[in-house]
């Protein structure tokens, strides 16, 4: 078996679902640091014991390999913002984040759903990063959902929940299929759509997505919740979710459109006509968010940044 190119080995690593965690310490000069990590695991309940993983990449590297103490905040959803400032910023990451001390001293971030302070247990070199193994001797915690990881992407699985588990009415569930720069959508009487099913059994509804999908010669994998949003007027309740597929054969109804020219079409309701416009800008950057509220109003939460 030959070594795997590095992004290769990358994208593996990335296919497994993770939480998101910002660790912390404090220079010897008093001044705090931080990274956003994902590789962070339990080791031990007796003692107590975690790890996470400091890249020699970081600016912070030798202050995490030498400190004695250092802290780890697991994010609660919502909290994308302040993974990607830990991740990407090289401003003062603190001064942009709520936070305080822990008993030691070191910042913790507010609003995390759990919060370890430790003392450093061992050091171990690992490649191009190191295993830092702490010993947990304080911790908070809060009953919140937390933010997840995979594949580059940050999800919430309590909006993931919300997309699906909503009042009565119908609920009109359909997939925004990504193949390489095209998207597969459905041309209707009223205009082009997102692959899409009815039906008033939520519990079955993406079941009934994926069977609608392979009904029209589409296989398709469904990632993340999109957009999500009612319509008071037809008592409607719509979920559209990303995908990932291939047309493996024609269905008359089935077109195949590049991203860069999806501004251009005429879609079947002016809301399908405004998540098929965000779509293809946030293609373009790879950074998609989620729509939460109905065909007048609502906010597209948190766009997911690649860590």
């Amino acid at each position: 078996m030959t070594i795997p190119d590095p992004s290769i080995l990358r994208s593996a690593f990335g296919a497994f679902m993770t939480g998101v965690t910002v660790v912390t310490a404090r220079q010897v000069d008093g001044t705090p640091v931080g990274f956003t990590a994902n590789s962070f695991s339990s080791v031990s309940l007796d003692p107590p014991l975690l790890l996470v993983c400091p890249g020699k990449f970081l600016s912070s590297y030798q202050t995490f390999a030498t400190c004695t103490h250092f802290a780890v905040s697991v994010l609660a959803e919502g909290q994308e913002d302040i993974a990607s400032v830990f991740a990407r910023s090289k401003s003062d990451r603190f001064a942009e984040t709520a936070h305080h001390d822990d008993l030691h001293g070191v910042p913790v971030i507010d609003g995390a759903i759990a919060q370890f302070s430790c003392t450093t247990h061992q050091v171990v070199e690992a490649g191009d990063h190191c295993v830092l193994l702490g010993r947990i001797v304080a911790l908070e915690q809060s009953g919140a959902p937390g933010l997840g990881y995979v594949s580059g992407r940050f999800f919430s699985l309590g909006t993931e929940r919300a997309a699906l588990d909503h009042g009565a009415g119908t609920t009109i569930a359909g997939a925004i299929v990504q193949d390489g720069d095209h998207v597969l959508l459905q041309q209707t009487p009223a205009g082009l759509a997102p692959l899409h099913c009815a039906h008033a059994d939520r519990g079955a509804l993406l079941d009934h997505l994926r069977d609608g999908l392979r009904a029209m010669g589409v296989q398709a994998t469904l990632g993340q919740a999109y957009s999500v949003f009612d319509d008071t007027g037809a008592r409607t309740h719509h979920s559209y979710f990303l995908a990932t597929g291939v047309q493996s054969h024609p269905h008359p109804d089935v077109v195949a459109l590049p991203i860069i020219d999806l501004p251009t079409h005429s879609y079947a309701s002016p809301a399908i006509r405004t998540m098929m416009h965000r779509f293809a800008r946030e293609a373009s950057a790879r950074s998609f968010g989620l729509y939460f509220g109905d065909t007048e109003h609502g906010a597209v939460h948190a766009p997911i940044q690649r860590m």
